[in-house]
């Protein structure tokens, strides 16, 4: 036989005191004495009572549920490394400060053909975070516009807070570095179109401007972020040109796997041959041989920060202040790039 719910009632009569007066006690009234309250909590803890979440939300309008909209367009989930320690992250944060999250189905998984809006109000979400979508989507624009409290990940929109990577200072620092080992023919095989692939691409051709070097268009080809078979082809295509790059930059550490296999294939070595570079910091980057230098983006601050501006959202609407909060990476220098004498 399943147990039965302990209810307000139960509590009641188990302290000699009214139901009205056990609801205030747990629900911290002031004109309930302190150890009046206690001993009604100390009794409830010890009977195994449980509020209802049904009727918590009803009676708060919260359901302490976030929504987590992720749309992968390369269908790697919960292996796309660096979204994953992000979630983690954001998750912890979330769990200690008593919120569920779940996600939001999108593409071809999307539940009644709901938009990602219908899907946040019928899951009764208190607020949603947002990563690697299309934020040209009108789905994802309409849901962020709305009056659902939204923090954006990777991604800057208008009136809205955002936690982003400092794509621009880690280019710059990647380029400063891959120079001063002496090269000047570098290329770049660039994520497709997003903020964060405009500011990395911008911060790679400002930085080598600023050091003189002009870089030919065909040394600039454009790869899906974690495509290893675009990679391949993009690097094949760098290393056919009569004057070939010293050094190739990817979009990420993941799609840099495909280059090493092109350069692999032509018996060309890393470095000594060619000299590679990758984004994003992923635990694959330190067991590569040679050791790929890659930028290190901070996923678990990322992820934190973004939790505690939403639930700040959620929490404190009206007195939280709408920011773009800008999270540093940091260069690891591997052993992928030669020193050119």
């Amino acid at each position: 036989m399943a147990k039965r719910n302990v209810s307000l009632k139960d509590i009641a009569v188990a302290c000699g005191v009214s139901i009205a007066t056990v609801s205030k006690a747990l629900n911290d009234h002031s004109d309930i004495g302190q150890e009046t309250k206690e001993h009604i909590r100390a009794v409830a803890d010890k009977l195994g009572y449980h509020p209802n979440a049904a009727a918590q939300a009803l009676k708060t309008n919260r359901t302490n549920n976030i929504g987590v909209l992720f749309v992968d367009e390369a269908n790697s989930g919960l292996t796309h490394d660096y979204f994953n320690h992000v979630l983690n992250s954001f998750k912890k944060t979330a769990e200690e400060n008593g919120f569920d999250i779940t996600f939001i189905n999108g593409g071809k998984a999307k539940i009644n053909n709901m938009s990602y809006l219908s899907h946040a109000i019928y899951r009764g979400f208190d607020g949603v975070v947002i990563a690697c979508v299309d934020f040209s989507d009108p789905e994802v624009e309409e849901l962020i516009k709305s009056n659902i409290p939204v923090v954006t990940i990777d991604h800057i929109f208008f009136n809205r807070t955002s936690v982003v990577s400092d794509n621009v200072k880690g280019m710059r620092e990647l380029v400063n570095y891959v120079y001063g080992q002496g090269h000047r023919k570098v290329a770049y095989v660039h994520g497709a179109g997003s903020s964060v692939t405009q500011n990395r691409l911008t911060s790679f051709y400002k930085t080598l401007q600023e050091l003189g070097v002009e870089i030919p268009d065909e040394y600039v080809v454009v790869s899906p972020y974690r495509d290893t078979d675009a990679a391949y082809e993009a690097t094949n295509k760098l290393l056919d040109l009569p004057e070939p790059p010293t050094c190739i930059l990817y979009p990420d550490d993941f799609a840099a796997l495909g280059g090493i296999n092109a350069i692999r294939q032509r018996n060309l070595r890393i470095p000594e041959d060619i000299s590679i570079a990758g984004y994003d910091g992923l635990e694959l980057a330190k067991r590569l041989s040679p050791r790929l230098t890659t930028v290190v983006q901070n996923s678990e601050k990322i992820g934190g920060i973004a939790a505690t501006k939403l639930i700040d959202l959620i929490n404190n609407p009206k007195g939280t202040l709408v920011e773009q909060i800008v999270v540093e990476g940091t260069l690891e220098k591997g052993e992928s790039v030669k020193k050119i004498q």
